[in-house]
């Protein structure tokens, strides 16, 4: 049965990968035995929190919370934020950026510090911050929304395989890998996308404070050095995330070197292979079973 089924041979083979990867990143984990508390809490110091986002955006839990904490931390005066992702999700970008949002209604200063690529989602969540500090050699821009999907039908027809659909609507199985899409349907998510795009536009124009004709003018999915991105005001300064933490001292009044407050991931290299596998992972268990219709802020 498996093997005259393409479609569950991926299946099963993406899972029992993914599975084997997974274990052997754990045990490795394990093994490592890294643990850490950067800044340890001075009594009576004024404090500002490095939150670390680093690549794909898959969920958001872990970091809205991390920023909410700091965000009701009354020792804690400002809150730097470095960013080192092609973006993900949309979802997941629209609630850290709210979360950042809501940090600074709480009377938090928030800077983004941009590391190699802040792009996409990675951007959107930036433009919510009150500076920018990004390298002369940063990508960023790629303000833009996309859907992916892949038509198996071709290759399904040549090894004898042919997808059934029992819908409930016309538009129940849209973007199914067994068929071609149709005018209507294409016509449909284009106005999804077209509406999500929008969203992004607005985010980046209040957060930013320009024109919303003049975002929309460059938010066609192109990306942008740091150098570039000054010119257009996409980001406020050049710098490190030296200079941000600096940056971020001055504007609540630190004087002299601030305590760095950040959680420490056990081993950040392990979590980061973690969570490229699991989007790699989950992208092929979706595309071979025909749900692949997601939203993304994703530069890649």
């Amino acid at each position: 049965m498996v093997k005259k089924n393409p479609v569950i041979l991926v299946l099963v083979t993406a899972l029992v990968l993914g599975a084997l990867f997974f274990g052997i990143l754990i045990a490795a984990d394990r093994l490592s035995g890294r643990r850490g508390v950067r800044g340890l809490p001075v009594v009576g110091a004024d404090k500002i929190a490095l939150v670390k986002i680093e690549g794909v955006l898959l969920l958001s839990d872990p970091v809205v919370e991390e920023i909410r904490s700091y965000a009701e931390d009354s020792s804690i005066k400002a809150i730097v934020i470095r960013i080192d992702s092609p973006g993900g999700g949309v979802v997941p970008s629209q609630e850290i950026y709210n979360a950042v949002k809501n940090a600074r209604k709480e009377g938090k200063k928030v800077i983004v510090s941009m590391g190699s690529v802040a792009a996409s989602g990675g951007y959107y969540i930036a433009a919510a911050a009150d500076k920018i500090v990004a390298n002369p050699g940063t990508l960023t821009g790629s303000i833009g929304v996309k859907m992916e999907f892949a038509n198996l039908e071709k290759l399904l027809e040549k090894i004898g395989v042919k997808g059934m659909v029992v819908k409930s609507g016309e538009y129940k199985d849209i973007g199914s890998p067994y068929r071609e899409m149709t005018e209507q349907e294409h016509k449909l998510l284009q106005n999804v996308i077209d509406d999500v795009h929008s969203q992004f536009i607005k985010a980046v124009a209040e957060g930013r404070s320009i024109p919303e004709a003049d975002v929309r003018g460059i938010a066609d999915g192109r990306i942008f050095t740091g150098q570039q991105a000054l010119g257009l005001k996409l980001v406020d300064q050049m710098g490190d995330l030296a200079d941000s933490i600096q940056v971020a001292g001055a504007l609540v009044g630190i004087k002299g070197k601030p305590t760095i407050v950040e959680k420490k991931k056990k081993n950040p290299f392990f979590e980061y292979l973690k969570e490229e596998s699991a989007a790699w992972v989950g992208d092929v268990v979706q595309k071979a079973a025909g749900s692949a219709v997601k939203l993304q802020y994703l530069y890649h």
